[in-house]
């Protein structure tokens, strides 16, 4: 029995093919295929090649300065948000936690979250803590995940608040003057804080829910110095950095830099995500933009719409970028490569199943509806009938 050695195809190369031939052919046929696609539109009406040019010029209009300047406290961001990752598993699994590769789980989860749907990224970043960190499990990375957004579920709460409460006269056109509505305000008040209340309450359950099986995961939040300094600390400078981006990319536009009008694009981009289904926001963040800027700032929709593009584009291709390189530093070629391409696959699974478990718990509920329903109406039924049996026997 003869065995003949079998080449593998190196991971190195495009494709996973070894044939240079046959890898120049299948690079040719993709080139060829976009530019079939890009003939055909043009068939058709749409002006691909203006839209690609007037990108290009969008991008080119933004000053190298600005550039370099952005790109460098995009870093800083990714960074510190990785850093307080850190904080949580290294106090969680003490021993078994490095920097690097918890720092470069994360940045390869924001560079996934910038071209995938449903998050996607974000449950890569948990799967690969998972692998890398070896006692690490995955509700553990949930608890993880959920101590980190603490800060950031805060700093939200603070912009939309702000955003609501820096509305001119947004109190004045509804109450007018305070005194002269005094139920009203009471009411008002009362209702806030019931709806804090409430959101704190639901909040808690589904801490409490996953803290059965994930206690290690949010272990640091029993050490508040630590919390503060390890976890709190970094997140809020990672979230400063995040509104210098902002600020640098505005006045690169010659739009005003206030803080008013960072918060407006703060709050109306953390608004576009949440509505958004399409990857990384696309087209509803430019709306939103363009929106937040005329009402703050009164910068016309052209202006806005090239502002909130150009940042778009260039911080995701920073973003992709530094996630390869730090993939490659960390993990090396291979082994980064194997490592994001299982996580990835294993997320598209936690994704499918999330999405089963939440149409199934929508047919139990609709079920319990129904069930509650014919119960009434049995009820109903049985009591009409029992108040008939007893007017027959009075008669």
């Amino acid at each position: 029995m003869t065995t003949t050695s079998v080449a593998h195809p190196s991971r190195v190369l495009p494709f996973n093919d070894p044939s240079r031939k046959r890898r120049l052919v299948k690079v040719a046929a993709w080139l060829g295929g976009i530019a079939l696609v890009v003939v055909l539109l043009h068939l058709l009406g749409v002006d691909v090649l203006g839209w690609l040019e007037d990108l290009w010029q969008q991008i080119k209009d933004v000053p190298p300065g600005y550039i370099v300047a952005a790109l460098l406290v995009q870093t800083g961001q990714t960074v510190f948000a990785g850093v307080s990752y850190y904080g949580i598993l290294s106090a969680a699994y003490p021993g078994e936690v490095s920097l690097a590769p918890i720092v470069t789980a994360y940045a390869v989860g924001v560079a996934m979250n910038n071209f995938l749907p449903a998050n996607i990224g974000t449950f890569v970043t948990l799967l690969m803590f998972v692998t890398i960190v070896p006692s690490c499990t995955f509700g553990g990375a949930v608890a993880a995940y959920i101590v980190q957004k603490i800060f950031f579920t805060i700093a939200g709460t603070f912009v939309y608040l702000y955003l609501f409460l820096s509305v001119p006269g947004s109190f004045d056109e509804s109450l007018g003057n305070i005194s002269d509505h005094p139920v009203a305000t009471v009411v008002i008040v009362a209702g806030g804080v019931a709806l804090i209340v409430l959101l704190g309450r639901i909040f808690w359950r589904q801490v409490k829910k996953l803290w059965a099986q994930a206690k290690q995961g949010g272990v640091i939040l029993s050490q508040p110095r630590r919390y503060l300094s390890r976890v709190f600390l970094p997140s809020f400078l990672s979230w400063l950095c995040k509104l210098t981006v902002i600020g640098i990319f505005l006045a690169a536009f010659a739009i005003p830099v206030t803080f008013e009008s960072i918060m407006w694009v703060t709050g109306s981009g953390s608004l576009a995500n949440v509505v958004s289904v399409t990857p990384g926001a696309v087209g509803i963040t430019q709306a939103t933009n363009a929106l937040a800027l005329n009402v703050c700032c009164d910068v016309p929709q052209s202006t806005a719409v090239d502002y909130s593009t150009a940042q778009q584009l260039i911080t995701t291709a920073w973003n992709i970028l530094f996630a390869v390189v730090l993939v490659v530093w960390a993990f090396g070629w291979t082994g980064g490569k194997a490592l994001v391409e299982q996580s990835y696959a294993d997320a598209k699974v936690k994704v499918a199943e999330q999405k089963e478990q939440r149409a199934a718990k929508k047919e139990v509920k609709r079920a319990e509806r129904e069930a509650s329903g014919e119960s009434m109406l049995d009820r109903i039924r049985s009591h009409r009938s029992a108040s008939n049996d007893a007017e027959q026997e009075g008669e």
